[in-house]
């Protein structure tokens, strides 16, 4: 369905009159296509779901043309739904999951579905790469692990097991590189994505031809490198037909959707931070240099010269919404009784919990985890529960749990002298007082939220915004669309409080990893 969000107030502006940006948004369960005026303002939206495919263990993928299926009619029931005409979207930005290793071929036929960000088919693969050439050659080269949910192992694993598939594959693509190629023909890698591929030098940002050769990837099967706000083609007349959009629009390579969310939340100097509270959970600071930890991510931010260090963590909004998924059959009927959400008569069910869940603590590994213990085998557990103990707890759990996993990425990017300042939230979560509340006591940190939760779009929006030259540059973007809404400052006594149960998570996780493997090897 889709929302008209703002209205022109001035009298006798039409808004017809002005130049509006269309953001794209390539979630892991649904993409969200977005209209902006320059101010940021969100004037119409509309999201549409799509499967994930799990056909064997580990494997989890998805199918980049049912994407495109579902962009296609997100546009056109924005064209068709509201007043807003084709003529008026003076750019198109697009952002992406992070991961994907899209095989296409000389026609732009895709020839195997994606393994997607959650994806651990080439464990094995992992192993052999590192066992051969070790681990330090390639951190050098990428500033990252070699882990088998990165792009670079699932590239190795279609050599290894899809061999025809790999002999065919004209280029692989990312998600919002395959969203471009399908809008304009053309065929690109930007520069934030590019920290998925291992032979992508994170320190001048190029592919490194050796490494290439090493790993048995070719060179030529990866696409040329561009900036995220470059204008690298137009929508083509097929595309026009399909979405609606005028032929000619100018589309931008896009980014990573983290780094996008990070640039539409106001990241975009040296020292600042943004939290995500998407369906995934996370971290990213804002780096002048390309300082790397082993144990987290390292990738170029959307805006030129600038690196994020970003933590990645499973634990966010999907750990509430299976809550509310399975055990949460009585706020869910709620909310058809008196319309009020069920996420927020959750909240109030939990802010009448003691902070600490009165020792329940929950690990949010609901799919293995990623930064900063990179383990496929971790589960999700509660620990604590008693007979004193309801469903309350069991949300309030999760919502500290989620916390825990961030304070895990912040206390660990710490180890290489990078520093976190003040938060600045974004994403679903943002949106709820309590859930925020509850992260700025556990890092003791001030955490702002701004006006939007659109963050993600907003920044794929900006990036066209700059590379169409209707802002002067990032600065300007940044200071006409985003303004802080709410801020929570960290009761730092409840945080004292919540160092010693952030302490028992740690604990618990490495007293239950060797299990939590037995378990998933039966």
């Amino acid at each position: 369905m889709v929302k008209r969000i703002h209205e022109y107030i001035k009298k006798g502006m039409e808004m017809k009159m002005g130049k509006l940006l269309l953001g794209i948004d390539i979630g892991t369960s649904a993409c969200k296509v977005a209209v902006f005026d320059l101010a940021g303002r969100v004037i119409a939206q509309a999201t549409k779901e799509y499967k994930v495919y799990y056909p064997a263990p580990g494997f989890v993928e998805q199918n980049p043309e049912e994407w495109w299926e579902a962009i296609c009619k997100a546009i056109q029931e924005i064209l068709n739904s509201s007043e807003i005409s084709a003529d008026q979207i003076a750019g198109i930005g697009i952002d992406g999951q992070s991961w994907s290793a899209i095989p296409i071929d000389k026609n732009g036929r895709v020839l195997y579905n994606t393994p997607i960000w959650m994806d651990t088919r080439a464990s094995d693969t992992c192993k052999r790469v590192i066992d051969r050439l070790g681990i330090k050659k390639i951190f050098e080269v990428s500033g990252n692990s070699f882990e088998p949910t990165y792009s670079t192992p699932k590239i190795i694993w279609f050599k290894e097991n899809m061999p025809e598939v790999y002999k065919n594959t004209y280029k692989f693509l990312q998600s919002n590189s395959f969203i471009v190629y399908r809008l304009t023909g053309a065929v690109t890698q930007e520069l934030s994505q590019g920290y998925g591929l291992h032979v992508f030098n994170m320190q001048t940002g190029t592919y490194d031809e050796k490494l290439c050769e090493e790993l048995g990837i070719d060179l030529d099967k990866l696409p040329d490198i561009y900036k995220c706000h470059h204008v690298v083609g137009v929508v083509s007349e097929k595309a026009a037909q399909l979405t609606g959009l005028k032929i000619g629009t100018p589309v931008v390579a896009g980014g990573l959707d983290a780094a996008c969310g990070t640039l539409g939340a106001g990241v975009y100097k040296v020292g600042q931070t943004q939290e995500q509270g998407g369906q995934a959970g996370g971290m990213s600071i804002c780096l002048d240099s390309a300082i790397a930890h082993p144990k987290l991510i390292l990738g170029y931010h959307v805006v030129p010269e600038l690196w994020l260090l970003q933590g990645g963590t499973v634990g966010g909004g999907g750990t509430i919404k299976w809550f509310r998924q399975e055990l949460a059959g009585y706020e869910v009927e709620q909310e058809k009784l008196t319309g009020v959400n069920a996420f927020k008569i959750m909240d109030s069910e939990a802010e009448k919990i003691n902070p600490g869940s009165d020792g329940l603590i929950f690990l949010p590994y609901m799919s293995g985890e990623r930064s900063p213990i990179w383990d496929k085998h971790a589960k999700g557990v509660f620990f604590g529960l008693g007979f004193n103990k309801g469903r309350s707890h069991m949300i309030r759990a999760i919502l500290e749990g989620c916390a825990y996993a961030l304070q895990h990425n912040i206390k660990t990017a710490e180890e290489v002298d990078v520093m976190v300042g003040e938060l600045i939230a974004m994403g679903g979560a943002a949106n709820s007082s309590l859930w925020t509340q509850i992260k700025a006591d556990v890092t003791g940190k001030v955490i702002k939220v701004p006006t939007s939760d659109t963050a993600t779009t907003l920044g794929a929006a900006i990036l066209a915004g700059v590379g169409t030259g209707l802002y002067k540059g990032f600065e300007e973007a940044i200071e006409k669309t985003v303004c802080i809404n709410k801020v929570y400052k960290p009761d730092m006594t409840l945080h004292k409080k919540y160092n010693e149960y952030y302490k028992i998570y740690l604990e618990l996780y490495e007293k239950l990893k060797d299990t939590m493997e037995k378990v998933s090897l039966i």
